[in-house]
């Protein structure tokens, strides 16, 4: 059986792309063979060597008019944003103003155990959670709400570490989410791969990314 080709090259704009998950996204979508529009606050923290299929832009999530420059003429957005510090309702206006861009696709992080996924969680870590994240849960939940209103796709990851990704990476569907005490623990490169997976196929709703 002949392999199936490899995905078409696409423009892709990584919001938050100076933070942890967003240099994984910006690595591996350039490795993949895509130009990548890279956003941060301070692109100069992006840390990845110049090339030309790397494009930086400043935005500020709070500012929506530089995120719509930003994200001019990007079909794609994939987003590796957090919670920064002890600002509220950053993943929520981050939302609000990728929605408002138009872009044809979305890719949103999202925390397993909150909004769609938390049932499929369970009770102790929808309790865990709360303890843990306290009021970013509310913005989270938000920021999702908003993405998949505009028929985006939101990943629903366990505890993020930076360790090596998995063999083979892969996305299921809430309902085939394994069921455990407490989610499994991913990494982000494992997570940017799944992210990147989704933007390349389009698919939409809440998926969770698995190690393998």
């Amino acid at each position: 059986m002949t392999p199936a080709p490899p995905p078409a090259p696409l423009q892709i704009a990584v919001l938050g792309a100076s933070g942890a998950t967003g240099l994984h996204l910006v690595r591996r979508a350039l490795e993949r063979g895509h130009t990548v529009v890279a956003v941060a606050r301070r692109p100069d923290r992006i840390s990845v060597a110049d090339q030309p299929r790397l494009l930086r832009r400043a935005a500020d999530v709070t500012d929506p008019r530089s995120v719509d420059e930003a994200l001019r003429d990007n079909p794609v957005v994939v987003s590796g944003l957090g919670a920064v510090g002890k600002e509220r309702g950053v993943l929520t206006a981050g939302a609000r103003a990728v929605v408002a861009a138009r872009p044809e696709r979305v890719v949103w992080l999202g925390a397993f155990g909150t909004g769609p996924s938390a049932t499929a969680a369970g009770p102790l870590t929808r309790n865990l959670l709360r303890v843990v994240l306290r009021t970013e849960i509310e913005d989270k939940v938000s920021a999702d709400t908003l993405v998949l209103a505009a028929g985006g796709t939101v990943v629903h990851a366990g505890p993020l570490t930076n360790g090596p990704g998995g063999a083979s990476p892969r996305a299921v569907t809430l309902e085939r989410a394994p069921r455990r005490l407490f989610p499994a623990p991913i990494s982000r490169a494992s997570v940017a791969a799944v992210m990147l997976d989704a933007a390349e196929s389009g698919v939409s709703g809440v998926i969770v990314p698995l190690d393998s």
